[in-house]
């Protein structure tokens, strides 16, 4: 267990509660714990596959890399597909691609093993991995402008 002399040096703490002998009853994000003692950090995930799989191939992606999560120890908290989109650039010899976001629970071994599969795969071209402080409530940044477009058709 943590005393609060050791939890110091991690200052983004949402609440610390102290109890007898110093010891810290609640913990922060980073001090998470799994069923081991393992510390359980949270992360969001961005993948990108090919454009030539179709939707339901491109969600059974999601489904197995949450398998990979789950038989690490970790959990999927929520994910979303954001379906397919044009890129900025060609990605082998790819101009568009699936996207989907991902928000675990996980120790940083499940994550590394996970990001390794995903490297692995041939459909999958690009991954982004952050370290978050909690998860957002709601949907992401991108499903809601997907909402607001759907409004704005309904106005006219």
């Amino acid at each position: 267990m943590y005393t609060e002399r050791s939890f110091r040096k991690y200052r983004h703490t949402a609440q610390t509660l102290v109890g007898r002998g110093g010891r810290i009853t609640d913990l922060s994000f980073e001090m998470r714990r799994n069923m081991n003692g393992d510390r359980m950090p949270l992360y969001e995930h961005v993948f990108i596959s090919r454009q030539d799989l179709s939707n339901t191939q491109a969600e059974g992606l999601v489904e197995h890399f949450g398998t990979v999560l789950a038989d690490n120890g970790g959990t999927l908290v929520e994910h979303e597909y954001w379906g397919v989109k044009t890129m900025a650039y060609k990605i082998n010899k790819n101009r568009k691609g699936h996207y989907a976001f991902l928000r675990t629970n996980a120790p940083s071994e499940a994550v590394q093993e996970m990001e390794r599969l995903m490297r692995l795969h041939d459909d999958v071209m690009r991954v982004l991995t952050i370290k978050v402080d909690e998860h957002a409530e709601g949907p992401s940044v991108q499903m809601q402008k997907r909402d607001e477009r759907d409004n704005r058709r309904e106005r006219r």
